[in-house]
């Protein structure tokens, strides 16, 4: 009878350790960025307002951090801050700064927007080594 609580009780803490160190595991991976990087390509910023873009910037070639400012044509601005390999907004007069609270991106997974502006910063590698950079999301017959 108490061969089986042992074994239970086992098989439970092995369980509850599996999960923690997975969880653990979860986190350091996103945290630290692995999977994630740009593996020697050239990171490069395109900064959208309204459509039309605004600037590209290369990430991958700066070297000291800078700031700039991208004024909204309604009114308003927000302080754009270029860090090595990232980019970010560090400032905005908009009512919610959820685009300040995204953070600085090193990745294209997730553009930064800020809609009340209409301000959108998205990564995108540069693969001029690669021969066919169109590749089709769907074929229809």
């Amino acid at each position: 009878m108490f061969r089986n609580r042992s074994k239970t009780a086992g098989r439970l803490l092995l369980l509850i350790f599996l999960l923690a160190a997975g969880s653990l595991a979860a986190i350091f991976i996103r945290a630290f960025g692995f999977f994630t990087k740009n593996d020697g390509k050239v990171l490069i910023a395109d900064l959208y307002q309204d459509g039309a873009l605004l600037t590209s910037i290369n990430l991958t070639a700066v070297t000291e951090s800078y700031t700039f400012s991208v004024n909204a044509p309604g009114g308003g601005s927000n302080l754009v801050e270029v860090r090595p390999g990232e980019i970010g907004i560090r400032e905005a007069d908009c009512p919610d700064r959820i685009c300040v609270r995204q953070g600085y991106i090193h990745t294209s997974l997730l553009p930064i927007t800020c809609l009340p502006h209409r301000l959108v910063i998205q990564l995108r590698t540069d693969n001029t080594d690669q021969i066919d950079t169109e590749v089709p999301d769907a074929v229809v017959r």
